[in-house]
């Protein structure tokens, strides 16, 4: 089984450099490309860009009844966290601390 992205088009390459596998879809296409995923029991983990579907989980609610695998997992499209010169290293410390509930600091 394979560890799979659901992204747009822009993102995909970076996933796809770190070795992952990524599946591009709009917005109006995302909720029907998660289903595909889904359904084709190729996936451990599926990772969906907030940007396409805020809650991948109730997209697929009925296909997961009664199945433990993939495991869904929402992360935020980096591309629109910074765009706006928002801060990447206070970025990255929230997102730490809500993670595994302190911050680190190297």
């Amino acid at each position: 089984m394979k560890i799979g992205v659901l992204t747009d088009a822009e993102t995909a390459s970076g996933y796809r450099l770190a070795g992952l596998e990524a599946v591009t879809s709009s917005k109006e296409e995302a909720a029907r490309t998660l289903a595909e995923m889904v359904q084709s029991n190729a996936y451990a983990l599926i990772a969906v860009d907030e940007s396409l579907l805020s809650d991948p989980n109730k997209a697929v609610e009925r296909i997961m009844r009664g199945r433990s695998t993939p495991v869904l997992l929402s992360l935020p499209n980096l591309l629109e966290a910074f765009s706006g010169g928002g801060d990447a290293r206070a970025y990255m410390r929230q997102l730490v601390r809500q993670t595994i509930g302190f911050d680190i600091k190297l």
